[in-house]
């Protein structure tokens, strides 16, 4: 049997053996939808009457160190990382700043629809790490999913509002296109190869959402002049909201804090 025959087979192998408690907890974590897909009625945004939004996600007192996952009984990815492990990407805080936080318009843009970018987001098998962790898309935009790693990996999705898939990247520089027919807060990835390898997707009818990246800053530009609810979401510290207010051509300035 050749190298490639056997990767696939060793995939169709783990694949067929995530049950459905495994499935339950990987969506639990993700929690439930909450998005409802908007109304057909096209919306044209004037840049002269839109306004926007920024601000930081924060966390109150001392967060705990990233965890550190051994992925020593794993050679292929122990060989991308010095000590044979990976830091959990679940809680990253560097000076009170809370990295991978989605922040998106939960509330306010009903009756209005948006199309969808003809650009796709990737979502790369990178170092036996999803890169990037959280990221977010609109319904029916084209997410590339690449294997850029020398080793079998797949991406299965945990969507419940749209038709969920398991993709298998065995060789390097592989990739597949997919699209979620349905907008979901928010839709878990794993690879069933790599366990600790874990994903989040922000599924949404519009392009007004952002993640945090180091710095634990958000911006959401051109926004519509009117009030809406903007929400914050984390796989860990849960999810706010508050209430906004955006007036033309201002910029409103808000912060999340996720209590200790």
């Amino acid at each position: 049997m050749g190298a490639i025959k056997f990767l696939i087979l060793a995939f169709m192998l783990l694949v067929s053996g995530c049950g459905p408690k495994q499935e339950a907890a990987l969506v639990e974590e993700a929690g439930s939808p909450e998005v409802k897909p908007a109304a057909v009625v096209k919306q044209a945004v004037d840049p002269a009457t839109a306004g926007g939004v920024k601000g930081k996600v924060t966390f109150s007192g001392e967060a705990p160190p990233p965890q550190k996952i051994s992925v020593q009984g794993n050679p292929e990815c122990a060989a991308f990382h010095a000590d044979g492990s990976i830091a959990s990407e679940e809680l990253l805080v560097k000076g009170g700043l809370v990295q991978n936080a989605f922040v998106y318009i939960k509330e306010g843009l009903e009756g209005s629809s948006f199309e969808p970018p003809k650009e796709a987001a990737t979502i790369d098998n990178k170092q036996c790490i999803y890169v990037p962790h959280v990221t977010g898309v609109q319904v029916n935009q084209p997410v590339i999913l690449l294997n850029s790693d020398p080793t079998l990996h797949n991406v299965h999705s945990y969507s419940k509002n749209s038709k969920a898939w398991n993709v298998g990247l065995p060789i390097q520089g592989m990739k597949q296109t997919k699209k979620f027919e349905a907008a979901e807060i928010m839709v878990a990835l794993k690879c069933d190869v790599h366990p600790w390898m874990k994903g989040y997707i922000g599924v949404l009818p519009h392009p007004y959402f952002s993640v945090t990246g180091e710095s634990g800053e958000f911006e959401i530009k051109n926004l519509p002049a009117g009030e809406y609810t903007i929400e914050v979401w984390h796989e860990k510290l849960g999810a706010q909201s508050q209430k906004v207010k955006i007036e033309p051509q201002a910029e409103q300035t808000i912060e999340f804090i996720f209590p200790r």
